[in-house]
């Protein structure tokens, strides 16, 4: 494990020594978890933007897309356990 060398404003390094003590943990494992947890949540940022990105790609190239009206009748009824036909994609308006 390597070392990095962090300056916290007292402030704040009060708060975090309080949150560990809620939590049961030292001041050195929230920080990780807190790290960790930050990471994680750019991590999963980065490959939803990336999905996105693929998906608008392809609407784009094929200039197609389902209305949300649409989209959101079938889900609705998905969701109410119905059988319903999906939505065809159709041209944008442009």
């Amino acid at each position: 494990m390597t070392t990095t060398t962090i300056r916290l404003p007292k402030d704040l390094k009060a708060r975090i020594a309080a949150a560990a003590e809620r939590a049961g943990k030292t001041s050195h494992s929230f920080i990780l978890e807190a790290l960790a947890e930050r990471a994680e949540q750019e991590e999963r940022r980065t490959d939803f933007n990336a999905i996105a990105e693929q998906r608008y790609a392809k609407i784009i190239a094929s200039g197609k897309t389902i209305p949300w009206h649409a989209m959101r009748s079938y889900l609705e009824a998905r969701l109410a356990g119905k059988a319903v036909t999906r939505p065809r994609a159709r041209k944008l308006a442009r």
